[in-house]
Parts: C-alpha cells; structure tokens; sequence
C-alpha cells in the first residue's frame, strides 16, 4: 500500500512538473532556431514568420544539413531544380547545390517561393500544396471536378503526403503561434492551447 502511494505521488508531482515546464518541453520540440533570417526574409516577402517556421519544421525539423530522398537540400529542403529557377528570377550570381546548405540562403530562397507561389495561388493552402507537390500539380487539380467544387480550393487533395503534409504545417504554425507570438498568455492558457495542437496532431 504505501509502495503504491509512493508511486502516485511521484507520478503527481512529475505531471506538475511537466506542466510548469510546459512551455520549455514545447519549445524543445518546436525550435525557433534561425529567427533572425526567417524574420527579416518573411518580412521582405511580407509573410509571416511563424508559417515559414513552420514550413522548416515540417521540411528539414531544422537540420540546415538535411537532404531527401528526392534531392531536397537544407531548411526548406529546395530541389536544385526549382532553387535554379529561383536563383535565375532572383538573379542571384554564380548559383551552386551547395548554396541549399547555407541556412540563410536558404531560407532566403524558400521565403521567395513561398511568396511567388501566394501571388498565383492566395489561399496559403493551395500554397502549401503547391510546394510540396509543385505548382503545376495543384494547377491541375483545380481544373479538376473530382478535386475542386469550384476551381478556386481543393476539396480533395489526391496525394497523400500533400493532404498530410498541408495539415502538419498548419498545426505546426498554430503551435508556433502559440508559442512565440503570446509570450504574455498565462500558463493555463498555454497549456490548453498545446494541448488542443497536440491532440489534433496526434489524430
């Protein structure tokens, strides 16, 4: 009995302590590592730094090394391909692969797409789609019936990493918010929200 006592009471205490470290164990999880360069090009590109800190956490988890299976380099894992065309429309001089791996190019070039990508498509969604599975996808699909009810949302998206990965970025940039654009919110409230986040991530 009082072995069993022992144990709830050291389960208790170790959920107090969690929840007084709730906003640490958070920001643990979601880094705002490279604040600086992400606020001064989503600034440039008049976006909102918490979605492109999103974007890299859903991308790379902040791994400036990180490189996919699809060639995808850095933060905001660029292919040579589209980080090519970028570079041509940024007219950015003598552009290399190993650029992708220097975070503030980077993330340089990823806020530019971002941006380029909202002036074709607005809905940050459809955005989000489109940089995961490219614009001329998404293009398709809004001419698309069975995807689109009226040419201008999807109602479906057909690839299952896009439709994934479209609602993980957009809980990750409610969970960003949450966490560094309230830094006044009391704890409860805090609480509450990462709670909200953390269990419609987890469906």
């Amino acid at each position: 009995m009082k072995k069993r006592k022992l144990v709830l009471i050291i389960i208790i205490f170790a959920v107090i302590l969690a929840i007084l470290n709730v906003e640490n164990i958070a920001k643990n999880m979601y880094p705002y590592k490279y604040k600086e360069y992400i606020e001064r090009y989503s600034k440039e590109n008049e976006l909102d730094p918490m979605l492109i800190a999103a974007i890299i956490k859903t991308e790379s988890n902040f791994n400036d090394r990180a490189k996919s299976n699809k060639d995808a380099y850095g933060l905001m894992q660029l292919t040579p391909e589209t980080a090519k065309w970028i570079s041509e429309k940024m007219q950015m001089i003598n552009f290399q692969e190993n650029i992708l791996y220097n975070p503030e190019t980077n993330i340089k070039m990823g806020c530019w797409y971002v941006k380029n990508l909202q002036k074709e498509f607005k809905d940050m969604d459809l955005v989000l789609a489109a940089y995961n599975a490219g614009r001329g996808r998404v293009s398709k699909w809004l001419k698309d019936p069975e995807h689109s009810k009226d040419g201008k949302n999807l109602h479906y998206i057909p690839f299952k990493e896009t439709d994934k990965y479209v609602k993980k970025v957009k809980i990750s940039h409610n969970i960003y918010k949450t966490l560094y654009n309230n830094q006044r919110k009391n704890k409860t409230q805090l609480i509450k929200d990462m709670f909200k986040n953390f269990h419609i991530s987890s469906k």
